[in-house]
């Protein structure tokens, strides 16, 4: 059976997306970049901050500054309060079944490190395997790297085929008695394929291997439901989908959370301390060592607050048609080359352009405004596969609009006009 795409529920009716609305919510998309409108399509590396989630981190260092969990006044209690609402509001977000699966990381990496080094090191052996894909960001490759070569196990990698889409017959003859994890992005931030992971999660599951996600470029573009995916964890970045830097979720199963020796230790993942032993505290602090980023945390409760009030099905339906027109203009550009064009994407366009250095693409569009990703963009074996050095990439959020890939279209025309 075929999985689903996320976006099969999107009506074919056109739902109609107030973005001039949503747009005055960013207060940086009204500015100017080099006496030119800004033109933000650098979306996969770091999403804009909406109004709310700059005031809720301005409201913090004003008026509630404090440390939390120990105290016992009023400012120490209430950024207690706040800081675990945000906790409650990320497990709503993402249908975790319970609240203690929600661990604050400083985002994906430290997510996916925080299993790789716990999971990972207690779980694999001489002879086991992890198994990724060819087309993960680094912090999905390199932390596994690091615990197989530290535990002797192998890292095998699911092949891509020409449109940047996962061989799933292979991946199929690769899951063995051997395997101990699979590790998978849920969308690629260099193609922007989206993973048919519900069926991949479920061909794990059938040999009992756990699978982690890469969640980080999924979240700003689709729901996601974790019980429904039935995946073991979940990472995921607040920056990546509108909210501030320096904090994330992982989430896990409690059950397997529970079995994982603690990642750090330190402060507030204790439950008492002598120089003879130290009993650990419970989920999700446990995972949580030290003072942890209180006012990022607090205000990712009011990034989760904008996000939750967003209408989903209308954004997701929005952001396909921007990227199918933004596909349709730049495939009729002669000399560029689309890199990434699998059946299933979301809000990434990846491209070279003929014999073009992508960062001098990138510099004389940054000229007219534009801001795009050129580079590696930490998948330097995604550059292998295909052949290419580094792509140019725009990536797009919901307050993006079909002028602003005008505009981008007509940016790529000086560029051709500058190397003519």
């Amino acid at each position: 059976m075929i999985a689903q795409s996320p976006f099969a529920q999107t009506p074919s009716k056109t739902i109609p997306l107030d973005v001039e609305r949503l747009r005055r919510d960013f207060p940086i998309l009204q500015t100017s970049v080099r006496g030119k409108p800004l033109v933000y399509l650098d979306n996969a590396a770091t999403t804009q901050k909406p109004r709310v989630v700059i005031d809720a981190l301005r409201r913090y260092y004003e008026a509630q500054n404090a440390n939390i969990h120990r105290g016992v006044h009023y400012l120490s209690e209430l950024g207690t309060k706040l800081y675990e609402d945000a906790r409650l509001k990320a497990q709503d977000f993402i249908h975790a079944a319970d609240w203690r699966e929600i661990i604050f990381v400083r985002g994906t990496t430290e997510g996916i490190n925080l299993v790789a080094a716990t999971y990972g090191r207690s779980k694999l052996n001489e002879g086991d395997e992890v198994l990724i894909s060819g087309m993960e960001h680094h912090s999905n490759i390199v932390p596994w790297q690091m615990v197989c070569g530290e535990r002797k196990a192998t890292l095998k990698v699911v092949p891509l085929n020409d449109n940047g889409e996962l061989v799933l017959e292979e991946y199929d003859r690769m899951l063995s008695s051997r395997t101990k994890m699979v590790a998978l992005a849920h969308v690629s931030n260099a193609l922007g394929t989206v993973n048919p992971l519900k069926r991949m999660i479920a061909m794990a599951h059938a040999k009992g291997i756990p699978v982690l996600v890469d969640g980080a470029q999924a979240l700003p573009h689709m729901k996601v439901d974790v019980q429904d995916l039935d995946c073991d964890f979940y990472a995921f970045s607040a920056h990546k989908m509108y909210g501030p830097t320096g904090i994330g979720v992982l989430y896990g199963k409690s059950a397997l959370l529970q079995d994982m020796p603690p990642y750090q230790g330190g402060g507030d993942m204790i439950k008492s301390v002598t120089f003879e032993k130290t009993l650990f505290n419970d989920l999700p602090y446990k995972f949580e060592a030290g003072t942890p980023n209180i006012a990022d945390g607090i205000a990712f409760g009011a990034t989760l607050d904008y996000v939750q009030a967003l209408d989903w099905t209308a954004v997701m339906h929005y952001e396909r048609d921007l990227l199918d027109y933004a596909t349709e203009q730049l495939s009729g550009i002669k000399s560029l080359r689309l890199i990434g064009t699998a059946r299933e994407k979301a809000g990434v366009i990846s491209f070279v352009l003929g014999t073009i250095h992508p960062h001098d693409i990138g510099t004389i569009l940054d000229q007219e405004g534009i801001a795009v990703r050129t580079g590696h963009h930490c998948a330097q074996p995604v550059m292998i596969r295909y052949d290419v050095p580094a792509t140019v990439r725009a990536s797009f959020a919901f307050y993006n609009t079909k002028s602003e890939v005008d505009a981008l279209v007509r940016g790529i025309g000086k560029v051709l006009e500058v190397f003519a």
